[in-house]
């Protein structure tokens, strides 16, 4: 199981991470360590990714299935508590996006968890993707 978390701004653009294993545009996020709750892993993943702290609880926006890699990711609509935007070691750029930007930048099966969550519609969404497109 994965989280990831969509911080939106006060002009409500989505913050992007560009990950350095793959170059592609996402939100930041990743998969739970054993010992974790969701929330605990949702701001660890978070901040150590962009060095922002969230506020929780943050608002369940969706829930995803990679049908091929068999993972279950929850996306979260963020607000940030504390900190600046910065790169990291998973990190190689980070941008502000808008929702035209998120369709150009990011594949289908990302760019609609940014979507879902700049919509923040209830009940959150669940959908099903093959890593890059929905299905």
């Amino acid at each position: 199981m994965s989280v990831a978390g969509v911080i939106v701004d006060d002009q409500g653009r989505a913050l992007l991470i560009k990950r350095r294993d793959n170059g592609h545009w996402e939100p930041p996020g990743g998969i739970l360590e054993r010992e974790e709750t969701i929330p605990e892993a949702l701001q660890r993943e978070v901040l150590e990714e962009t060095d922002i702290k969230i506020e929780l609880p943050a608002t369940l926006t969706g829930v995803y299935k990679n049908m091929t890699g068999l993972i279950v990711s929850l996306v979260f609509r963020c607000q940030a508590a504390e900190g600046t935007p910065t790169t990291g070691d998973e990190t190689r750029a980070l941008r502000w996006a808008t929702r035209e930007e998120v369709i150009d930048l990011a594949d289908e099966a990302y760019a609609v968890r940014v979507l879902d969550a700049l919509d923040a519609t209830t009940p959150p969404a669940v959908r099903a993707h093959d890593g890059v497109k929905l299905v």
